[in-house]
């Protein structure tokens, strides 16, 4: 019954109620035709003649019924095969049925949704190949991890860049999560353990990269699953830091301009007022010339403490007396307790740092009271996180938050995180920005612990 394809239908139709009915009606005119001519040859003797009727009439009628049945019943064990082998995944089969009857019309249909999925398998297939081809090309580090309740996360799909960036290209699917973080950078390993999307950085000096950590969860066949996109951003913050620079460039000799021609105006008519012996207006001018000399000193300065910070000089510095110091010039909520070891840090820097960070979280948009300050003590290091519950940040702002001179904020220098990252790596240590769950931003800096 099975066949390559179904051929076109014959131009005489036989329903299978007119064929059966043929059948039925031939089976009955036989039998009569029978008794009448056994009646004929034996008269007066209608048992024997009823005995040999049926023993003629009904041999013939089951040979013929089953005839009639047998082709019906091969084609419903074909069809039985065809919709297991589509249940198995395979559309290469179809039916063909001789007569042009109702059962025709059945193998038709069936052919029909045949070529269907064979199309929508084929469209799939070619779907799938592209699919895997981008995945797999996109810089984008992308790991599918398995969460199996009350067991080791496992990996179960890594595309080229996740194997370059975990394991020197080699294969990673089926391995624990655990095992394979096991060497990765720190810096990977506290963003994950934080929790939601986050940025980054790994490497020292000249080898640092930038990295931006997303996260998503979702169920895969009725299992749960976490998928890990992990990209690179150094080249694009360089870039970014070009054009950050080139507008920092025409900012300050925009300020300049407009600070140096009215200087320039101003004392040209204080001149021409001591030429004409007219003094009585010099003191307005020259209160002028100097309110707007102290502008642009400030001004100046403001860029040139980003530019030439110095480095740090460590001291001993207990933790509560440091936050006291904080708490006296900007409100906070301090949570948990404070480690008891002392840090070793340039107090001066770490208290401008932290306040930026501090008074950003007040200008996030959250309330007095969100704002948090959190220290802690985690293995050998010294994790400080400062917290708000405002606006939070997207993709493009948390992308560019740490490069200097960046602010979405419209009288913003830009410097407030770029000075805090500068002092936390001058420490030795880093910086890393994230989401929270249930809005708002954590801001957590990472220093050693002598």
């Amino acid at each position: 019954m099975k066949d390559a394809g179904a051929p076109g239908r014959k131009r005489l139709r036989l329903s299978l109620v007119t064929r059966w009915s043929a059948l039925v009606g031939t089976l009955l005119t036989l039998g009569i035709l029978i008794a009448l001519g056994l009646d004929h040859l034996l008269p007066g003797q209608p048992l024997a003649v009823l005995g040999i009727c049926l023993l003629c009439v009904v041999p013939i009628a089951m040979i013929t019924i089953r005839s009639q049945i047998q082709p019906i019943l091969s084609l419903f064990r074909a069809l039985e095969g065809t919709v297991t082998a589509y249940r198995d995944g395979d559309f290469s089969f179809s039916l063909h049925w001789a007569q042009n009857d109702e059962l025709s019309d059945l193998i038709d249909a069936h052919n029909a949704l045949g070529e269907v999925l064979r199309a929508q398998r084929l469209d799939l297939v070619q779907r799938e190949l592209l699919l895997d081809t981008m995945v797999q090309n996109t810089p984008v580090a992308m790991l599918l991890v398995a969460e199996p309740p009350n067991a080791a996360k496992t990996i179960v799909y890594a595309n080229l860049a996740a194997r370059q960036l975990l394991s020197a290209g080699a294969k990673l699917e089926g391995h624990a999560l655990e095992s394979v973080l096991a060497h990765a950078a720190p810096a990977l390993l506290d963003a994950l353990a934080r929790g939601g999307d986050g940025l980054f950085s790994a490497g020292e000096g000249e080898d640092e990269e930038v990295f931006h950590l997303a996260r998503r969860h979702f169920s895969l066949n009725g299992r749960r699953h976490e998928l890990l996109l992990l990209r690179q951003l150094t080249a694009e913050l360089r870039r970014q830091e070009v054009q950050t620079w080139k507008k920092v460039i025409r900012v300050i000799s925009h300020e300049l301009n407009n600070s140096l021609a009215p200087l320039a105006s101003l004392a040209h008519s204080g001149a021409e007022l001591v030429r004409r012996g007219q003094t009585e207006r010099l003191p307005q001018i020259l209160e002028t010339i100097g309110e707007r000399t102290r502008h642009l000193e400030s001004f100046i300065l403001g860029y040139a403490r980003f530019a030439k910070l110095p480095a740090p000089r460590l001291e001993r510095c207990g933790w509560d007396a440091l936050v006291a110091r904080l708490a006296n010039q900007v409100s906070f909520r301090l949570d948990g307790e404070l480690p008891p070891e002392p840090a070793q840090i340039d107090v001066a820097q770490m208290e401008q740092a932290l306040l930026n960070l501090l008074k950003n979280a007040h200008e996030s948009g959250s309330r007095a009271e969100d704002v948090g300050l959190q220290i802690r003590r985690a293995q050998d290091v010294a994790r400080i996180d400062v917290m708000d519950r405002g606006s939070g940040m997207n993709d493009a702002v948390l992308t560019n938050a740490l490069v200097p001179f960046y602010s979405t904020k419209r009288s913003g220098t830009g410097l407030g995180l770029a000075l805090a990252r500068e002092i936390a790596e001058a420490h030795g240590g880093r910086i890393s920005l994230a989401n929270r769950e249930g809005g708002g931003l954590v801001v957590t800096m990472i220093l050693p612990q002598a």
